[in-house]
């Protein structure tokens, strides 16, 4: 809990009981990428009573202050990740919803590469893929 004190602090956020409860939840998850609703019922199967509006106002806080990322792929509601500092990009399964996080040097060059083709110095992006399973041959 200590951690998450000291994380909170220093993004100049008043640590409270509700805030380090779903600091926590995000960092503990098997679920990189977690809905408002995903973060609000995994805190209610704990037994931590914190309401769903809160949780909203919460994860609005940690991403105005960098802790999370939001991101808002087709089809769905937005989904948060803890903001790690390390670039990937997202494959979302468009059968089950899965996100799956990816790098790829390749993908990274050739991005950096068209951008100066055109005359720009690439400064951020966002590249999600949608995928479905192969079907066995």
């Amino acid at each position: 809990m200590a951690d998450e004190n000291q994380e909170l602090r220093k993004v100049g956020l008043k640590v409270t009981l509700p805030r380090i409860k779903i600091l926590q939840m995000l960092e503990s998850a098997e679920q990189h990428h977690m809905s408002a609703e995903d973060v609000y019922k995994s805190l209610m199967e704990q037994g931590d009573d914190v309401g769903l509006a809160t949780v909203y106002r919460v994860l609005t806080q940690f991403e105005t202050a960098g802790l999370v990322v939001r991101h808002n792929f087709d089809g769905g509601h937005s989904v948060f990740e803890v903001a790690r500092g390390e670039h990937h990009d997202h494959m979302v399964d468009i059968d089950s919803g899965t996100v799956i996080e990816f790098h790829n040097d390749e993908i990274e060059a050739l991005q950096r590469r068209i951008a100066a083709d055109h005359g720009y110095e690439l400064t951020d992006h966002s590249l999600v893929l949608y995928v479905k399973p192969l079907k066995p041959q």
